[in-house]
C-alpha cells in the first residue's frame, strides 16, 4: 500500500459517514481532501485539527467539481455574501484546484470574523475561496506573479503532486547524522549558502551572489563541490529577499533544479523583483548572469510560500518552520526539525534583535534547538551602533543643514527594507513640519518593493500595522513622495535649484542610479550624501565612505575622475541588522540554549570575535567554518 493509500484510509475512518469524499491528493507538504459536501467538515474545525494532528501532515479541504456552481453564479452569490465594504477588485477562478480568487483591498471582510464568510461562500458555491489584498499601491511584480501562478496552475498542481510524492516517500537510510557544508557567506559578507546532508534528504539554506564580487569565482557559491547534485536536492529554503541570499537561485533552475523553494509570500514577491533588476542590470553593464528570465518565472512556479510558525514537511525526515528575523518585510528564521526529533537545526538569516519602525523584532523562543547558524555582520567589538532616536535624529540635522545650504541630500538605499524605514522616518518629520516644503524622490526599484510592502501589512510592525488599518493613514502612500521613472525625470530633477532628498538604489553605489545621482552631486560642497546601510569592501561606497576624494567613474562611455567634494554622512542605527551588542543580547535571550553555534554572513575578524566572545560568555561550543568546510551536527 502507497502511503497516500495509507492517507486516504486514515482520513475515511476519522471522517464522519455523511462526508461524501471524493478523492485525496498530496498536493506539495499538504494533503488535499476532496469532498461533495465540504460545508459538513469546514463547519467542524476541530475535525479538521484533530485529523492533522492524527495523520501529522496540514490538511485542505476543497469542493469536488461536481458541485461547483457556475462562475457567473458565483460572482453574484459572492457579491451578495460578502460586505460591500470589502472593495472587492476581482474574481477570477482557478478549475484546477477549484478555487474562486477574490482580490480585495479588506481582505479581513471577505474572510469574516473567525472565517465565517469564507464558509459561506463555500457552502452556497462549493469554490474554496482563496483570498488576496488588493496593494493600495499598484505592483506590477504582484500582479505579474498572480498572473504566472494562475496561467500555470495545471502545471502547478502536476509539480505539487510530484512533491508531495518525493516529501512523503519511505526513508531509505536509518543511520542517524546531520551534516553542514558552507558553499558560500563563512568569513564574509554575501553569496550565503549552506548545504544540509541527512541519510534521507539533501537542502539548501540561502543561494546568494555576492554584489560586489571581481568575478566568478568570489561572486558565485562554491556549487561545484562533490556532494552536491542538483538531481538530488530535496528543497531550496530561502530565509530573505537580499540578493546576496536569493540571487543564484535562479541558476539552480537553470541547470535543471526541478524541486521547490520555500519562504514567505512577501520574499517570493521581493526576490523575484530583485532578481528581474538583476539579471537587466548585468544586461546594460554588458556582464550577462549564468541564467535569464526564464528562471525566475520558473522559481516562481515552484515556490512554496509558508506563514510564521507553520510546520511543513519538506523531506522524509525534516520539518521546516519559519519564524520572524525582524530583517526585512517577510524576513524569516529557519527551524529545521530532524529526523523526528533527534536533532533541531536554527538558521537565523540576517536578523535584527530589534523593534524598528518598519517591523517587529526577531524571535528568539523555539521548542528546540541543538545546533544554530547565525549571522555576525556586526559582530566586532566596536560595531556598536546608536538608537534609532539617536540615528533619526543625526539624519534629519545632515538634511536640514543641506536643504538649507540649497543642496540635494542623495541616499543611497537598499529598495528593500531600508528605504521603507528612511521614508517612514521623512514622511512623519516632513509631516511635523520640522522639514518643510521638501520632497523626497524615489528612484530605482523603490517605489514597486514599497508597493508590495502595502500588499502585505501582516508581515509590518504593530505599530504600522494600527497605524495603516486603525488610524486609516498609510505612510507609503503619502504625497510627500515622488516617483522618477524615466530620464527625462532625472534630468530635469538633476538640472533644477530645487533642494531635494533623492533616495535611490543601489545601496552600496554598485550600479543602479545612485551611481549616476552620485557623478552628478559629488563635486558641489553644497551636496550631501548619506550612507544609512552596510558597505561592503571593494564597493565605491566603501570607497566613498572611506575617506577617497577622487574615484574614477565611467559617464557617456567613456572614463572619468570625480573629485569627491559633497558632505560624505555615515548614520548607523538605521541598519536591519543587529549590532554587537543586539547579538550578544540575542544568544543571552535565546530559549532553548543551543549546544553548539556557527558563526558565518561576517568579515572574518567579526565572525572570530563574535564566536570567542559567544564562548566566553555563555559557555556555548562555537565555531566559524570556513568556506567549503564541512561540520557535521549530530
Amino acid at each position: 500500500m502507497t502511503m497516500i493509500e495509507e492517507i486516504t484510509e486514515k482520513i475515511t475512518e476519522k471522517l464522519p459517514e455523511r462526508v461524501k469524499l471524493a478523492k485525496v491528493e498530496f498536493e506539495g507538504p499538504e494533503i488535499v481532501i476532496y469532498t461533495k459536501n465540504p460545508e459538513v467538515i469546514k463547519d467542524n474545525g476541530n475535525l479538521i485539527r484533530d485529523l492533522a494532528k492524527d495523520i501529522r501532515k496540514r490538511i485542505i479541504i476543497r469542493s469536488d467539481k461536481s458541485v461547483l456552481s457556475e462562475p457567473e453564479e458565483t460572482i453574484n452569490k459572492i457579491e451578495e455574501i460578502v460586505p460591500e465594504d470589502a472593495n472587492i477588485t476581482d474574481i477570477s477562478f482557478d478549475e484546477v484546484t477549484n478555487e474562486v480568487i477574490i482580490e480585495s483591498k479588506k481582505p479581513g471582510l471577505v474572510i469574516g470574523k473567525y472565517g465565517t464568510t469564507s464558509r459561506e461562500i463555500v457552502k452556497q458555491t462549493g469554490w474554496a475561496p482563496k483570498i488576496l489584498r488588493t496593494p493600495p499601491i499598484p505592483s506590477e511584480t504582484v500582479q505579474r506573479i498572480r498572473t504566472t501562478l494562475r496561467r500555470n496552475s495545471k502545471e502547478r498542481k502536476k509539480f505539487l503532486h510530484e512533491i508531495g510524492k518525493r516529501i512523503h516517500r519511505e526513508p531509505s537510510f536509518d543511520e542517524d547524522w546531520v551534516r553542514l557544508t558552507s558553499l558560500g557567506g563563512f568569513r564574509e559578507v554575501g553569496r550565503s549558502c549552506l548545504f544540509l546532508q541527512t541519510p534521507n534528504s539533501k537542502v539548501i539554506l540561502d543561494c546568494g551572489v555576492n554584489v560586489a564580487g571581481i568575478d566568478d569565482k568570489t561572486s558565485y557559491p562554491y556549487l561545484n563541490v562533490p556532494e552536491f547534485n542538483l538531481q538530488d536536492l530535496d528543497a531550496v529554503i530561502v530565509t530573505h529577499a537580499h540578493l546576496d541570499h536569493t540571487g543564484f537561485v535562479p541558476y539552480l533552475y537553470h541547470y535543471g533544479y526541478q524541486g521547490p523553494t520555500y519562504c514567505t509570500t512577501p520574499t517570493r514577491d521581493m526576490m523575484t523583483l530583485l532578481q528581474q533588476d538583476h539579471i537587466d542590470i548585468s544586461h546594460r553593464e554588458d556582464s550577462p548572469l549564468p541564467f535569464n528570465i526564464k528562471d525566475v518565472k520558473e522559481s516562481i512556479n515552484k515556490t512554496i510560500t509558508l506563514d510564521y510558525g507553520e510546520v511543513t514537511d519538506i523531506s522524509p525526515d525534516i520539518r521546516l518552520t519559519l519564524h520572524n528575523a525582524g530583517h526585512i518585510v517577510g524576513s524569516a528564521m529557519a527551524h529545521l526539525h530532524i529526523g523526528d526529533g533527534k536533532h533541531n537545526f536554527v538558521y537565523t538569516g540576517d536578523f535584527k534583535n530589534e523593534k524598528s519602525r518598519l517591523l517587529e523584532p526577531s524571535v528568539t523562543r523555539f521548542p528546540r534547538i541543538e545546533s544554530m547558524v547565525m549571522e555576525s555582520t556586526y559582530g566586532g567589538h566596536e560595531d556598536i551602533t546608536p538608537t534609532r532616536n539617536t540615528a533619526e535624529k543625526e539624519l534629519i540635522k545632515t538634511i536640514y543643514t543641506t536643504l538649507n545650504k540649497g543642496g540635494k541630500v542623495l541616499i543611497p538605499v537598499f529598495a528593500v527594507g531600508r528605504a521603507q524605514e528612511i521614508m517612514i522616518v521623512l514622511e512623519e518629520y516632513i509631516n511635523h513640519g520640522i522639514l518643510k516644503d521638501v520632497t523626497v524622490y524615489l528612484d530605482g526599484m523603490i517605489w514597486e518593493a514599497t508597493a508590495i510592502h502595502t500588499a502585505h501589512p501582516e508581515y509590518l510592525s504593530k505599530d504600522l500595522r494600527d497605524q495603516i488599518f486603525h488610524v486609516g493613514k498609510n505612510p507609503f502612500t503619502s504625497d510627500v513622495f515622488c516617483k522618477v521613472t524615466n530620464d527625462a525625470d532625472r534630468r530635469k530633477l538633476l538640472e533644477s535649484d530645487e533642494p531635494c532628498v533623492i533616495l535611490s538604489t543601489s545601496g552600496m553605489l554598485t550600479g543602479g542610479n545612485s551611481v549616476r545621482y552620485f557623478t552628478a552631486l559629488c563635486e558641489d560642497e553644497k551636496n550631501s550624501i548619506i550612507f544609512v546601510g552596510y558597505q561592503s569592501e571593494g564597493s565605491l561606497g566603501r570607497r566613498i565612505q572611506k575617506g577617497y576624494d577622487e574615484v574614477p567613474l565611467e559617464k557617456d562611455g567613456t572614463t572619468q575622475l570625480f573629485h569627491v567634494n559633497l558632505d560624505v554622512v555615515t548614520v548607523d542605527g538605521f541598519s536591519g541588522h543587529s549590532d554587537r551588542k543586539q547579538l550578544m543580547e540575542y544568544v543571552r535571550r535565546l530559549s532553548p540554549k543551543p549546544d553548539k553555534i556557527l558563526v558565518c554572513h561576517g568579515d572574518a575578524y567579526k565572525a572570530l570575535d563574535l564566536a570567542s566572545s559567544i564562548y566566553r560568555s555563555y559557555n556555548i561550543e562555537t565555531k566559524t567554518p570556513m568556506n567549503l568546510e564541512t561540520t557535521r551536527l549530530l
